[in-house]
């Protein structure tokens, strides 16, 4: 147990080290309040030691949980994320009024005990209510966010009776600054609970740990799934709760891999033409709604750092966004839009092929992409797929399969010439005795390829005497035992 002399020293620059690290590249977000207004500044990772020393701790002042790629803490910009969180408003709980902050922490402590969450690496009172955080013991890369997605999602509705806030889910969340006030009520923002590790410090929880401690299913019974969808037929709207987590999880995962493959294609052709920008804004958005990652409340923000991506100096009529708003207060509804029998989100949700033409990929291009591939070059990679198990497997290739084949026929003739009988052969060369008379049998001018394809030399004819294979030994029918 930390000791209350111990938190004392925890300040904002080693709360926050606990989950940002100042030697990488990147960038992370302050929001401080001016009067009724707020201002958001981005700064480099490598600075922050510097920038946190200098905030004026008499001002409401909220910290960024991930780290960013550009400076803003737009989802579509976020590099890594180090941590699950939950920011508790305990103050609105009647369980809670009159507690001080270390009977808070107590009660949640206590609370994730009882229902088998595990314990918070970190508890901050943020002046009003607490803010709990699970270390990870290392970063999780941005392809991962789905994932991440799904399981922040399921922590803060586990921890609904501690008053977690059910808006505060996307990696994008700035939380309060350790040592700043909170001017609604005058108290400053501190760190009340350490858990500590074997190693004296914070300890920090396996991601795949913490899926399998707070998600309903296993992740490794998620098997990704690819939507289907027949042709366009009539389209009806159907009302109804959205089902969240692992039921859509491996459709956030693919929503979320094609925004990439998006910016990747952009990547691979330096740029996107003047004319098709706003095409790829249309579909980076929706791909990026469809994933979970963001919502219509903040989906003109992600627009406009999509936008800039896109080109600095574009000025983009957001009213051409207006229908993709419309379908994702939809989705957000839990409405669902039916056709073929099927239900899908009311978000688009293409075929491969439709944005193959749309965006005109080449071959190419798109041994390069992840996902937004032709159903022909998923049938390759998954045959190299297999390729590759098999050779992990120790199932040689056929070529080497072969030449051992023609060493053993060489092999056992040449036994067979020193006079030794089929048994003794067999033995010596560590095959059965079937095969052994098989390779007495094959005519020593014919190669081992001719013979195994079962193809008669000087036609394309396929021979009727095929090829069997047993215990790993290749021989003809009626060649002995």
């Amino acid at each position: 147990m930390v000791t209350a002399s111990q938190l004392a020293l925890f300040g904002p620059d080693d709360e926050a080290g606990t989950y940002h690290d100042q030697t990488r590249t990147g960038f992370f977000s302050l929001l401080v309040a001016h009067g009724n207004t707020k201002r958001q500044d981005s700064y480099r990772l490598t600075s922050m030691a510097t920038v946190l020393n200098m905030v004026d701790t008499s001002r409401d002042t909220w910290l960024s949980q991930a780290e960013f790629m550009r400076p803003n803490r737009r989802v579509v910009n976020l590099a890594r994320v180090g941590l699950l969180f939950a920011d508790l408003d305990t103050y609105r709980q009647p369980w809670a009024q009159g507690r001080t902050p270390d009977e808070l922490a107590a009660s949640v402590l206590y609370y994730c005990a009882q229902e088998g969450i595990p314990t918070p690496s970190l508890l901050v009172y943020s002046g009003r209510g607490l803010q709990a955080k699970w270390l990870l013991d290392g970063t999780l890369p941005r392809q991962a966010l789905p994932r991440w997605n799904a399981c922040q999602r399921y922590l803060v509705d586990r921890l609904a009776q501690m008053g977690a806030d059910p808006a505060a889910k996307d990696a994008s969340r700035v939380l309060r600054l350790v040592n700043t006030v909170n001017t609604k009520s005058g108290n400053v923002c501190h760190v009340v609970h350490v858990e500590n590790g074997q190693n004296g410090e914070p300890i920090r929880y396996n991601f795949e740990y913490l899926c399998e401690m707070l998600l309903p299913v296993a992740r490794w019974t998620i098997e990704q799934q690819r939507q289907e969808r027949a042709e366009r037929r009539q389209l009806k709207l159907l009302s109804g709760g959205k089902s969240d987590n692992l039921r859509g999880f491996s459709g956030r995962q693919l929503a979320w891999d094609r925004l990439d493959d998006l910016r990747k294609l952009a990547t691979l052709r330096g740029g996107v033409a003047e004319g098709e920008r706003m095409q790829h804004l249309f579909w980076r958005l929706n791909f990026l709604l469809l994933s979970g990652a963001t919502n219509s409340r903040q989906m003109y923000h992600e627009a406009a750092a999509l936008a800039r991506e896109l080109d600095p100096s574009w000025t983009y009529r957001s009213q051409e966004l207006m229908t993709l708003y419309a379908k994702a207060k939809a989705y957000e509804a839990g409405e669902k839009v039916e056709f073929g029998g099927k239900e899908f989100a009311p978000l688009y949700t293409p075929r491969n092929d439709t944005l193959i033409n749309l965006f005109r990929i080449s071959d190419e291009e798109q041994r390069q992409l992840r996902t937004v591939i032709s159903s022909d070059m998923a049938r390759e990679r998954d045959r190299m797929r297999k390729e590759a198990q098999r050779r992990a497997a120790g199932v040689v290739d056929r070529e080497t399969y072969l030449s051992a084949a023609d060493a053993k026929r060489e092999q056992a003739q040449a036994l067979r010439a020193e006079g030794l009988s089929v048994r003794a052969i067999a033995k010596r060369i560590g095959a059965s005795v079937g095969a052994v008379s098989g390779y007495l049998k094959a005519d020593p001018q014919r190669s081992g390829s001719g013979r195994i394809t079962g193809e008669r030399e000087g036609s394309g004819e396929e021979c009727s005497r095929c090829v069997r294979i047993t215990n790993g030994e290749a021989f003809r029918p009626g060649g002995g035992s």
